[in-house]
């Protein structure tokens, strides 16, 4: 390239033109070779320099003209040649032509020739073409055959209701086979609908799932009858070898209904028998068909969505568990209807166990625990709530059998019972009290058919009938000849029978409860307590209060519970022989018979008090003293003499009392007939009293004293029966004798003659004899007569009066 520095102008015109002529000849060098860029060269001509396009223009037509002129002698130099050369070429044409005609028939006949040839090969060309596309077709076909075969495969498993081999089939499909057909039209289809197959074996097995879950609910009810029937034959079998074991090594035990059972070749009968039915006893799993749960979860597993079908089983069976859980509202009125609801909640939890060790995680042994707690809560609260409906202590004997073996069969399974035995203790309380109600009935019934009279024996046999049922053995009794009589009731035998017989019933409770002896002896001590000191004692003391109950009945009821008290630990060694517990041991409790049959006695001793004072009243009634007589009849009134007629023979009957019991009644009914006749004289309602009626009234007692005297019962020492009227015959003996100086002047000294004579009582009587004196003017001849003896009553009434106040203010 040439800058304008380059292109500078000589300054002479000879310079200057050669200087010019030798720029431009490179400028022109430059513009005829293609491989410059022209621009660079072009700017060089017009840079800088005035006219320099007109003098480029020039020197270009010079070197214009000069090629023209180098050209023209060229094509001078070359012309004679290129003369030559076209007539050679005409000479030439006419051979050419010719060469023409035979080339072309020569083309022509090798056209022809060919042209069978070309059709021929292209035949052989379709055909390869046609091979080639067969081998293809049959490459592509050994691909898709496979693809084919296993959608196939695929249906007929569909059809076939294999969904586990279906969907493996599916994933062989998807991750194998279509991939490498994945091209054509059909393998996306194909691809399309699999998902579609997965959603419907999904809803196919869970409809399956659905149907099972329907199914175990309704077979629950026999799949736990089964596990019960297996749990009972198993601890019935164990139960005899056990006893077998205990029969060999100890004494026999007494049996519930003291008899044992019959035994063959060291089983009993009733064992064999179970141990023929528990062949043919079946299983849960021939009960219920569990591979649709299995074929689920395999299901589930293999699409990846497993957890979602472990939540759904759950759930579910939570649900049904709460169900199973729900009693029927008449429950309690049946055993049939605890047997259902225990056989119902079994099944339940053996499908749980089985599904828990038959798959892998559907179900979890802290699931399974958390269903058991909320169960067993559930169940506790339904049999605390039904078991109190119980008024049978047959169906409570009943629910406890259930109870024992619904915890067997699920402690078999691994389930924790503890609290269900627990639950047994406040179910035995319950029976207990069924027992103490029925057994009240019982008693009731024993007592109202007594006839309380002493059991007569007429002979050996009946005799020895008699003490086979009761402990009684007396030296004098027995000495005697027939026909004779023991003291007791018939009630007694009776009462003693019905306590061995609660005595046994509440054994049956006690089995099977996984208790030691010494637990089962205290439970029976416990409950035979409850039933002496509660239910026998309330019905001794409703029968001692029956008005219809008389004297004689109440002595007899004494004379019973005396033997009954007796017999309490004829009780407490029938106990022991049941449990072998020896009564020596620390924690044994005692029998409270003793108390109990000691207030009823006591609560008859009472009755038997109340009932002579009442009878006692029943005469006084019929007292019928006419208070204003002039003088007495000279015997003792009718009513009296009746009420002590009605005493001796009374008293009589009280012979086969104990001793302080007759001598108490005795006392007890003198003082009550000395108060009564006592309040007959202070009656406020009697206003007037001469001293004819104080003289009646003294005759009558007199007859009193001499009743006492006469030692209606024995034991009583000296006079003390006398005392009873010793308030009466003072008060009568100063009226009688007008002796009111003595007692004045003797008051209040411990040796008075009158010391029993209250001033008050003596005051209230005077004033009753003294306003019948004004009435009748009895004394109005004394008054002529003696005016002394008239002061001498006024001033008796007024120092009585003052003795009166005096003790008022004392006190």
């Amino acid at each position: 390239m040439y800058s304008s520095s380059s292109l500078k102008i000589p300054t002479s015109p000879q310079e200057e033109d050669k200087g010019e002529g030798k720029v431009y000849g490179n400028v022109f060098a430059e513009l005829e070779s293609v491989d410059l860029p022209l621009g660079t060269t072009l700017r060089s001509v017009y840079d800088d320099q005035p006219n320099a396009h007109k003098r480029f223009m020039e020197k270009l037509d010079a070197r214009i003209r000069n090629h023209d002129r180098e050209i023209e002698k060229m094509c001078n130099f070359h012309h004679q040649g290129f003369v030559d050369a076209i007539t050679e070429l005409l000479k030439v044409r006419a051979d050419a032509e010719k060469l023409m005609g035979q080339v072309s028939d020569t083309n022509r006949r090798l056209q022809d020739a060919g042209r069978e040839v070309t059709a021929q090969t292209e035949e052989v060309i379709r055909c390869r073409i046609q091979q080639r596309n067969m081998a293809t077709t049959v490459e592509k076909l050994q691909l898709c055959i496979p693809v084919l075969e296993m959608y196939s495969k695929l249906k007929e498993q569909l059809e076939s209701k294999r969904y586990y081999s279906a969907l493996k089939t599916m994933e062989q499909l998807e991750n194998i086979y279509i991939p490498r057909v994945s091209q054509y039209r059909f393998c996306q289809i194909m691809a399309e609908t699999l998902p579609k197959l997965r959603e419907e074996i999904k809803e196919i097995s869970m409809s399956d799932l659905k149907d099972f879950l329907e199914s175990i609910r309704k077979h629950s009810d026999k799949i736990g009858e089964t596990a019960m029937r297996q749990a009972q034959q198993h601890r019935t079998f164990n139960s005899e070898v056990q006893k077998q074991v205990t029969l060999s090594c100890a004494k026999p035990l007494y049996g519930l209904n003291g008899r044992t059972p019959l035994h063959h070749n060291g089983l009993s009968t009733e064992a064999a028998d179970e141990e023929e039915m528990d062949e043919e006893v079946l299983t849960a799993q021939d009960l219920v068909d569990f591979s649709p749960v299995y074929r689920c979860l395999h299901i589930y597993t293999v699409l990846g969505d497993r957890e979602t079908f472990e939540n759904y089983y759950r759930k579910q069976r939570k649900k049904q568990a709460r169900l199973v859980l729900q009693p029927q509202s008449n429950m309690h009125e049946t055993v049939e209807g605890y047997r259902k609801y225990f056989n119902q909640i079994v099944g339940f939890f053996v499908v749980e166990d089985h599904i828990l060790h038959a798959t892998q995680g559907l179900v979890t042994r802290a699931f399974t625990d958390e269903l058991w707690n909320m169960a067993l809560s559930k169940i506790i609260a339904v049999l605390r709530t039904h078991s109190s409906y119980c008024s049978d202590p047959d169906l409570v004997l009943e629910l406890k059998n259930l109870i024992v073996i619904f915890a067997d069969t699920l402690q078999g399974y691994g389930f924790p019972v503890n609290r269900l035995f627990d639950l047994l203790f406040e179910v035995r309380d319950q029976y207990n009290e069924t027992l103490l109600k029925k057994w009240a009935l019982v008693f009731r019934d024993i007592f109202e058919q007594d006839n309380y009279s002493p059991i007569p024996v007429e002979n050996e046999e009946e005799y020895k009938a008699v003490v086979s049922r009761f402990p009684f053995h007396d030296a004098e009794i027995e000495k005697q000849q027939f026909p004779k009589k023991l003291p007791m009731s018939q009630s007694v035998p009776q009462i003693y029978s019905q306590v061995k017989e609660f005595i046994y019933a509440s054994l049956k409770f006690s089995e099977s409860l996984h208790r030691s002896s010494t637990e089962i002896d205290d439970m029976l001590r416990k409950s035979t307590n409850l039933l002496l000191t509660r239910t026998l004692s309330s019905c001794l003391q409703n029968l001692i209060k029956k008005p219809h109950i008389g004297l004689t009945e109440l002595v007899q009821i004494i004379i019973n519970t005396t033997h009954l008290e007796y017999a309490c630990k004829y009780l407490e060694d029938f106990i022991t022989n049941i449990t072998n517990v020896s009564p020596e041991t620390v924690h044994t409790t005692r029998l409270y018979g003793l108390s109990t049959f000691k207030d009823a006695r006591h609560a008859a001793e009472g009755e038997i008090y109340t009932k002579l004072n009442q009878k006692i009243d029943e005469f006084i009634q019929l007292a019928d003293y006419e208070w204003g007589m002039a003088e007495s009849d000279g015997r003792a009134s009718g009513y009296l003499m009746d009420l002590i007629n009605f005493l001796r023979s009374t008293f009589q009957v009280f012979t086969h009392l104990p001793g302080k019991v007759a001598q108490t009644a005795c006392m007890s009914a003198c003082k009550h007939l000395a108060t009564s006749l006592m309040q007959m004289l202070l009656d406020t309602e009697l206003k007037q009293i001469s001293m004819g009626a104080i003289q009646q009234f003294n005759l009558d007692v007199i007859q009193c004293e001499l009743f006492a005297s006469s030692e209606p019962v024995p034991g009583f020492q000296g006079d003390t029966l006398q005392l009873a009227f010793i308030d009466l015959r003072q008060l009568l003996d100063l009226f009688m004798v007008w002796d009111w100086s003595t007692y004045l002047a003797d008051y209040g000294q411990p040796t008075s003659k009158y010391l029993r004579v209250n001033p008050s009582t003596a005051l209230a009587l005077l004033e009753k004899m003294k306003d019948t004196s004004k009435k009748n003017n009895i004394f109005s001849q004394f008054r002529k007569n003696d005016r002394d003896k008239q002061k001498l009553i006024e001033t008796v009434v007024k120092q009585l009066r003052s003795l009166v106040n005096g003790m008022s203010q004392h006190s």
